[in-house]
């Protein structure tokens, strides 16, 4: 792969591996093993690997490294490792750095699970975790210690839309030599500068916009290559974590067609939320790409102005004012994913987000009228007026 290709280019033919069949589309490597021509070749793989060689499906396969290497010339990083789901890509990027006395700094607008891991299970193991608001960069001064090992948030924020600042976190992480853990999934590979700004281990659940039809789960975190292979790689492939090349397939057809599709669905979800920002059955409208966010200024610098494919919508009336307009849609369909070529309406309070405490939905601005709604494919004036419709519906 030349380095001078432009992004679209990568994302076709990037990390591309072809047998002696000399295939146009990627092979499928279904097979949990490999095997050798001798005993001493399998000797010598499990001392060391060479340069394509596998040895166990656990620990690697041909379809899945030519995912691993496309989405990590698309984010500019030195390697990849693919995991069975998003979550699993939070739980090996956290549990692999550290061990029990080491401390954490987090945001605290957290999706459900990752909330779930630092809470119940790094702190069930002895790791210290402190929460912060994550746009306070005083907070996050005060929060990061000598001995703090690593920081971790969500670019932006699920469901609330929250935009961190990226650079400056990682400076205020660096000066304690502490590593950053970014959770990228809302800002999208497509629009990231993630290693740019200083994030050192990036997270993506593939299952969004990667695969973005709604097919498959995946995950993949992204780093340096001693990272990737003498921290990450160790504990994921003990532990059983790995995708599957099915999987793996179906997310390399994804890559061949995200930066089209998220620029369309970015592009369509700025018109939606133009469209809507004043309607009167809104407690409020969030999306980054509108002026009147609290971040729009810094995503013009972080994300070069794209305020991504989702937009959240506080609903007047509450929770049933909620249900009746998501029981309205005609075209969303009500589910819990996002980043899909169908859009999907989602209600965090009781779905995503449940597990939290009242108190901590309250602080975080999880309202029983917020709806999630991640933006497809489809006419965006068809989107608009069945909005509209629905909300009409509810008044």
């Amino acid at each position: 792969m030349s380095e001078s290709w432009k992004t679209r280019t990568k994302l076709v033919h990037g990390g591309t591996r072809r047998s002696q069949y000399n295939e146009v589309s990627e092979a499928m490597f279904l097979t949990q093993g490999f095997v050798y021509e001798t005993a001493a070749q399998a000797e010598a793989r499990f001392i060391e690997l060479g340069e394509d060689e596998f040895i166990y499906g656990r620990y690697g396969n041909p379809t899945v490294a030519m995912f691993e290497d496309r989405i990590a010339a698309l984010e500019g990083t030195e390697d990849a490792f693919a995991t069975a789901s998003g979550m699993a890509a939070v739980n090996g990027a956290l549990m692999s750095l550290v061990k029990a006395g080491d401390h954490v700094v987090s945001a605290k607008a957290l999706f459900g699970s990752c909330l779930y891991i630092l809470e119940n299970i790094l702190m069930r193991f002895g790791v210290e975790v402190t929460f912060v608001d994550g746009t306070d960069l005083d907070a996050w001064r005060a929060a990061v210690r000598p001995d703090t090992k690593a920081v971790f948030f969500e670019s932006m924020s699920n469901p609330t839309l929250e935009v961190i600042d990226l650079k400056a976190v990682a400076e205020i992480a660096h000066s304690v030599g502490a590593t950053v853990v970014v959770d990228n999934v809302f800002s999208t590979p497509v629009f990231s500068q993630a290693v740019a700004q200083g994030a050192d281990v990036i997270v993506y659940s593939a299952t969004k916009h990667i695969d973005g039809q709604g097919r498959v789960l995946g995950g993949v975190v992204l780093g340096t290559k001693d990272y990737i292979r003498d921290t990450l790689e160790p504990y994921m492939k003990h532990t059983g974590g790995s995708l599957s090349p099915f999987n793996a397939w179906v997310l390399l057809k994804g890559l061949e067609t995200i930066d089209l599709r998220v620029r369309a669905q970015a592009a369509s979800a700025l018109t939606i939320a133009q469209s809507l920002q004043d309607h009167d059955a809104l407690e409020r409208m969030i999306y980054p790409g509108l002026e009147t966010h609290a971040q729009h200024a810094l995503i013009q610098t972080q994300l070069d102005g794209n305020g991504g494919t989702v937009i959240a919508l506080d609903i007047k009336g509450g929770k049933d004012a909620a249900f009746a307009f998501l029981d309205a849609l005609q075209i969303p369909v009500i589910s819990n994913n996002l980043g899909d070529a169908k859009s999907i309406a989602t209600h965090p309070a009781t779905t995503t987000h449940q597990r939290l405490s009242d108190a901590q939905k309250d602080e975080l601005g999880i309202t029983p009228g917020l709806v999630r709604l991640s933006i497809g494919l489809e006419d965006t004036d068809d989107l608009v007026a069945d909005i509209r419709t629905a909300l009409a519906a509810i008044s």
